[in-house]
């Protein structure tokens, strides 16, 4: 299996999105851009079954599936063999990674 490369690409914000964003009711006010990621910050996967330190659960469970592929020797025909471009599924506030099998 294959050791693969996770980078942050892109921490959009719900105001590029959104004409009125919506409003976390906890706080009362905008969500804002992801406060767990931090653009060009790298996490490494060893063993693909392992969530690194300090990655958000809900983006691993969303870009899960493709770095199962590039673990495995897998390829998108769509992007450079060994590489894919995915997302987070936060509707709200999304972020963009790149996953690269090294």
């Amino acid at each position: 299996m294959a050791k693969i490369k996770i980078t942050v690409l892109k921490k959009i914000d719900p105001k590029k999105i959104y004409k009125n964003p919506p409003i976390n009711y906890e706080t009362g006010k905008d969500f804002g851009v992801c406060s767990h990621f931090e653009e060009e910050q790298e996490f490494i996967v060893d063993n693909c079954g392992e969530i690194p330190q300090g990655f958000c659960l809900w983006a691993w469970r969303d870009i899960f599936k493709d770095l199962s592929v590039l673990a495995y020797g897998g390829n998108f025909p769509w992007f450079k063999k060994g590489e894919i471009i995915t997302c987070c599924t936060d509707g709200v506030r999304p972020v963009s990674f790149l996953l690269k099998r090294i």
